[in-house]
């Protein structure tokens, strides 16, 4: 269940393009599963800001000197990202979690692509963990617009068995989007599973190629998605997306309750950002 603490900002320091926090959150660490989330509130006491920050969890510690620890990474796009970029050790932070439903695990040893854009890679690091535990092989393709809005190249090739960049100036690694060289590395590596969590185009086109793999066979898809959240417990219906469920009939599900984590064939790509005609409760007057 999730829980709400009333913690402190442990360490804060940038990472690239990025900002890493680490908050003391006894309570949310232990509990944590990879592809959950943490919903933060910002802009303090007074600071007229009332939605939390929703961000993927990078990484947990269980115990130490201080208890539990989350971390998560954030890059400033606003008043309320700015606000935290600007807090110190020690500082409080009122922080919620764990939130959303995690990425499925294979029950037995499987070959495994993990697919990041950007700081969205985050949450893939913790389910690496979870996944070798299990035997399973890992393979990595991150991607980003410019080498140094890449998160966790050097984490990525401590990882993975194999680990390909991309960024679309061609500052690091490739010059191309991920899905251009993620065809060949699913063949390559003989792909059971494709874990991805990036922007939604990015996930889109990472669900086209994996569909059409092994010559339109395809292979299963994990996807965390990047829908705005802004309370994070499913009160606000910001995050709505189309999803087609278990008895094929298309539903209108929230993100940061029903998700973050879907299976990539279920989402309905095509009408992404609208209600289509034929989900269940639309107004088809």
């Amino acid at each position: 269940m999730a829980v709400q603490v009333k913690g402190e900002v442990l360490t804060l320091k940038p990472v690239g393009e990025y900002f890493s926090m680490t908050v003391v959150a006894p309570g949310i660490a232990e509990q944590t599963r990879p592809g959950q989330f943490v919903a933060v509130s910002v802009g303090g006491q007074g600071g007229g800001m009332l939605l939390r920050r929703a961000f993927s969890i990078y990484s947990v510690r269980e115990t130490g000197v201080y208890g539990g620890t989350v971390e998560f990474i954030f890059s400033v796009t606003g008043r309320g990202t700015a606000w935290l970029a600007a807090q110190r050790p020690y500082d409080p932070i009122d922080i919620v979690g764990p939130l959303g439903r995690p990425f499925a695990l294979p029950r037995e040893p499987a070959n495994c692509v993990l697919v990041g854009g950007g700081y969205g890679s985050a949450p893939l690091f913790l389910l690496a963990d979870a996944l070798r535990t299990r035997g399973c092989r890992i393979d990595a393709v991150l991607g980003a617009s410019t080498g140094d809005r890449l998160f966790g190249a050097l984490d990525a090739k401590r990882m993975a068995a194999s680990v390909a960049f991309t960024t679309d100036d061609g500052s690091y690694g490739e010059k191309g989007r991920v899905s251009d060289v993620l065809p060949e590395v699913i063949e390559r590596v003989h792909a059971d599973v494709v874990y991805a969590c990036g922007p939604m185009a990015m996930l889109e086109a990472v669900q086209r190629v994996a569909g059409a793999s092994y010559g339109g066979a395809g292979i299963p898809t994990q996807l965390s998605v990047e829908e705005s959240m802004a309370c994070g417990v499913g009160v606000c219906m910001t995050c709505v997306l189309p999803v087609v469920g278990g008895d094929d009939h298309t539903r209108m599900v929230r993100s940061c309750v029903d998700g973050p984590v879907f299976a990539g064939e279920r989402i309905r790509w095509d009408a992404l950002g609208t209600v289509p005609d034929d989900a269940i409760g639309a107004d088809n007057k």
